[in-house]
């Protein structure tokens, strides 16, 4: 059973180019993800893209692999239930995280 995940893309009000996650993203949807992440990354001419992930109730490491593979591009907005994950897996390291 594919779980629910509705990604929309648009740009932030200071410009910074966006991907605004709701649901879940596990091993059933994140090719989906995968695909809409890099190519909004290629998009974004350079600026970081702003993930925002306050809305999403569970990532597995399918979801995380896929942020790991553009943490040089990107920048996330996280809730409070994925931090330990975003900690422990090591991203947090390596891509700037605001908490919501």
């Amino acid at each position: 059973m594919t779980s629910t995940l509705t990604l929309t893309t648009g740009h932030r009000p200071d410009g910074a180019p966006s991907l605004t996650a709701v649901g879940e993203i596990d091993m059933s949807n994140a090719e989906t993800f995968t695909t809409v992440l890099a190519d909004t990354v290629h998009r974004s001419e350079k600026k970081p893209l702003v993930v925002d992930l306050t809305a999403v109730e569970y990532l597995d490491s399918a979801g995380l692999a896929a942020l790991f593979e553009h943490a040089d591009h990107i920048e996330l907005l996280s809730s409070p239930l994925l931090e330990p994950l975003l900690t422990v897996s090591g991203l947090a390291d390596l891509v700037t995280i605001h908490s919501q």
